[in-house]
């Protein structure tokens, strides 16, 4: 496929990231204004924020900590350092933690896999405890664990110090980095993610229900967590599908259970009517050919290193164009992942978003011969272009 023909193609599947900011307001209904300290409504596949107040605001998260608990919890098992049945020893520390429970017995062995179900389903703040000194032999070094864990997931306004959320001055996260980190958990492990869809869990001849009551009012919804302390007020993340498209919303600061899923609510719904999203290609997929001075092959493969996704209100798809230019002068040796071009997004005459094409491929510098030869022909292609 040549530059040209490419070109018109994208400009029919336009697949990029966009953000709803790029389009006038009177486009679309105001977003719904929520009664809470904080709030995020962010689309899982391409990531982009559609609504947000106050969404980097430090706050504390009281029992959403435990989000990236379970997400630890889940890594290290996926890493095989630990095991689904691997019996974990209550220690009186964790039995002792207050707060709501999973009601485990002091010197009893749990395993893993129970543990986490009383954690996401229960909250139990003793099944964290436990868990976290299993993993890391200790609440601190678990602590260390979560924060390295914020720095490679990029939570910017994220700080843990323990696994539980139980208040400390510097224990606090985001509507935004709760969004960020429920990302994370929905697409790397979707085995692990249908616990967090599962409506009560019994243990020690115990029923608990989960707390996120729209898992029994909406069927659309399918996760995550809720949370609650006095300074945190009621709060939330939960995520839905409809149609292929999946939200994550996040509250921060609500007053009572009941609003935080109204609240929720009111995200989702506005976000389902109001924009769509749509993946038109896989990372890794080719896009192009570009030319390639000096090398062993004469070509190399053009992709993106990202999926190819957008989100925007609904009915805008029509009025984006899009462009691709490659570098004319690429000389070998070129890596896997260089980046080779760029691809533009424009609405109008405004460029929305902007994304690098990168080699699919390697290509090793080639034979003397061929690099005599080639330099020759770029001397010539230098002064005619």
């Amino acid at each position: 496929m040549n530059i040209t023909t490419f070109a018109k193609r994208l400009c029919l599947l336009v697949p990029l990231l966009l953000s709803p900011a790029a389009f006038a307001v009177e486009m679309m209904p105001s977003p719904p204004q929520l009664a809470a300290k904080a709030f995020v409504l962010m689309d899982a596949s391409s990531g982009n924020v559609l609504v947000e107040s106050n969404g980097d605001q430090r706050l504390p998260p009281a029992s959403l900590t435990k989000l990236m608990t379970a997400y630890i919890a889940t890594l290290e098992i996926r890493r095989g350092q630990i095991g689904e049945n691997d019996p974990v020893t209550v220690s009186e520390n964790a039995w002792r933690t207050g707060g709501s429970r999973m009601f485990i017995k002091v010197g009893s062995q749990v395993t893993v896999s129970d543990l986490l179900h009383g954690i996401i389903i229960q909250s139990g703040n003793d099944a964290s405890v436990a868990l976290a000194e299993h993993i890391a032999g200790s609440e601190d070094a678990f602590a260390d664990m979560m924060n390295k864990t914020v720095a490679d997931l990029g939570m910017t306004n994220s700080h843990f110090m323990n696994p539980t959320g139980l208040p400390n001055p510097e224990h606090y996260s985001s509507a935004h980095d709760m969004a960020v980190l429920a990302r994370a958990i929905i697409h790397e492990d979707p085995a692990h993610y249908a616990i967090y869809s599962q409506k009560e869990f019994f243990w020690n001849g115990i029923k608990q229900p989960n707390r996120n009551l729209l898992l029994w009012r909406d069927k659309t919804v399918d996760g995550l967590k809720t949370g609650h302390t006095d300074e945190a007020g009621y709060c939330m993340v939960s995520s839905a599908v409809r149609d292929g498209m999946r939200l994550i919303a996040v509250v921060f600061g609500t007053s009572s259970e009941v609003a935080r899923a109204a609240e929720t609510q009111k995200l989702l719904t506005y976000g389902f009517r109001f924009f769509e999203t749509q993946t038109f290609y896989q990372k890794g997929t080719e896009l192009a050919q570009a030319q390639v001075w000096k090398g062993t092959s004469s070509q190399v493969k053009a992709g993106l290193a990202e999926d190819l996704t957008m989100t925007l209100p609904k009915g805008q798809l029509k009025k984006l164009a899009a462009s691709m230019t490659l570098n004319p002068q690429l000389t070998a040796p070129i890596a896997k992942g260089d980046v080779i071009g760029k691809v533009e997004v424009k609405l109008e005459d405004k460029v929305v978003h902007s994304a690098d094409l990168i080699a699919l491929d390697a290509v090793e510098e080639g034979g003397i011969f061929r690099r005599m030869w080639d330099s020759i022909r770029l001397f010539f292609y230098g002064l005619f272009n």
